[in-house]
């Protein structure tokens, strides 16, 4: 019984420790005491749910707990002043938390405001302000409820270094005295676009790691996910939301074919396409044609997620690689390219050039590409131009190239396919294998 109350602890602070921290925040305007108050909370259930048993509620428990634990902190700083004028009468509320039926009805008036802070917390982790690694470390801790260690192993980071980039996050964000509230006029896009560049980092880690002997890690890929949809929900107007979700979720689609029963990378071209995902395919087209509406109701053109999502939307579609429509792949790259220039871009255009085009049409990208700064120490730009050698029949270049990929490459998966494939070049007709 002690053991299931402590897993239930665990799944409900799961769900709603964003909730507690954002609803929290809004009274204390601190992002580091606001996380103090909600651990606090926890520290309160973990003592008394054993022995008096789980809440009907347990997310508006934890959350009154938290909310009079800052009542309490305010009073005994002698902080009564306008800001608690401001919230009295909420506060006020709060301390009849003892009646569960009254707790039920605040919570359901309250679901907007809720909302609200949410999206404030998700703003205020992914504050510009801070680097980009504190902001993924900030937002995998306040809104994933990721512990350090859990964040630290999914990003084969040493644990302190994840703590002293969330405790130095924090600081930053109290010192620059960042406001806890939705951005408005000019600056909601930068702001937005901050926010979801962080959960596609987030994404991308689990989709392809960077390092260590995994292709993907599922948990960073799932957290992303729940995040973008959390998103989604709250932002639902804006059209590169659910680009990012459409894209993420056709993206993940395709988790189970990407990796052998050894857990060995597994090419697009080669992928099981019955593996994919079906629901997660229809999930994204759906979420792309809205974003699609979204933009057209607006009279702007789909941004950089949503294009993404479009091209993921085109492989979705095919049920063969044979079946995939690389010439509408070409036109979305070249609008990426006209919304959102960068060498990685180039680089994937060079792929779907090839593809439509032929090999020596997208070798040419690659070699211009050669002489970007940005791309010298990039694994890809090596390997796809040996994919390109050897669909020219040029083994003995196209294993060379491969060989300096694999040298480039901290993923030890990644390593061993491009090593593989350099050793495996016997013949001209090799195929290319864009992931």
């Amino acid at each position: 019984m002690h053991s299931a109350t402590h897993q239930a602890i665990d799944a409900v602070w799961r769900i709603e420790s964003a909730k507690i921290v954002a609803g929290t925040l809004r009274l204390v305007r601190d992002v580091g005491l606001a996380e103090e108050l909600a651990q606090d909370a926890l520290v309160a259930a973990l003592e008394h749910w054993p022995a008096a048993g789980v809440p009907d509620n347990p997310g508006a428990w934890l959350m009154a707990t938290a909310k009079n634990k800052a009542l309490d902190r305010l009073r005994r700083n002698k902080a009564l002043d306008v800001r608690l004028e401001q919230i009295g009468q909420d506060l006020e509320a709060q301390q009849a938390l003892v009646v569960p039926d009254f707790v039920d009805a605040l919570d359901a008036a309250r679901a907007d405001e809720i909302g609200d802070d949410l999206l404030r917390l998700i703003f205020t982790a992914c504050h510009p302000v801070l680097s980009t690694e504190a902001r993924v470390a900030l937002t995998l801790r306040l809104l994933g409820g990721l512990t350090t260690h859990e964040i630290a192993r999914a990003f084969l980071v040493p644990e302190p270094t994840i703590a002293q980039r969330i405790v130095r996050a924090k600081r930053t964000l109290s010192e620059a005295r960042v406001p806890f509230e939705l951005p408005r006029g000019a600056a909601v896009g930068e702001r937005l676009a901050s926010v979801l560049e962080v959960v596609y980092l987030i994404f991308n880690e689990g989709y392809t790691a960077t390092a260590g002997e995994d292709w993907i890690r599922p948990e960073l890929t799932d957290e992303a996910l729940r995040l973008g949809r959390m998103l989604a929900e709250l932002a639902p107007g804006e059209s590169e939301v659910h680009g990012l979700i459409a894209l993420m979720e056709l993206q993940a689609s395709r988790s189970a074919a990407r990796v052998d029963a050894s857990g060995r990378p597994v090419l697009l071209p080669e992928q099981n396409r019955a593996r994919w995902d079906r629901v997660l395919i229809r999930r994204g087209l759906v979420a792309l044609e809205r974003a699609e509406s979204l933009g057209a109701l607006v009279g702007h053109p789909l941004g950089p997620y949503a294009l993404q999502a479009a091209i993921a939307g085109c492989h979705a579609r095919a049920h063969t690689a044979a079946q995939t429509d690389w010439v509408r792949i070409v036109a979305l790259y070249d609008a990426l390219a006209q919304v959102a220039p960068s060498p990685v871009v180039e680089l994937n255009r060079a792929v779907a050039v090839s593809m439509a085009f032929g090999p020596a049409a997208g070798l040419e990208i690659i070699d211009a590409l050669r002489r970007e700064k940005s791309l010298q120490g990039y694994q890809w730009l090596p390997s796809v131009r040996g994919d390109l050698l050897a669909r020219l029949g040029r083994a003995d270049e196209a294993r060379a190239e491969f060989e300096c990929a694999a040298a480039l490459a901290r993923n030890v998966r990644e390593r061993e396919l491009l090593l593989e494939r350099a050793g495996g070049l016997t013949s001209p007709g090799h195929r290319p294998s864009p992931s």
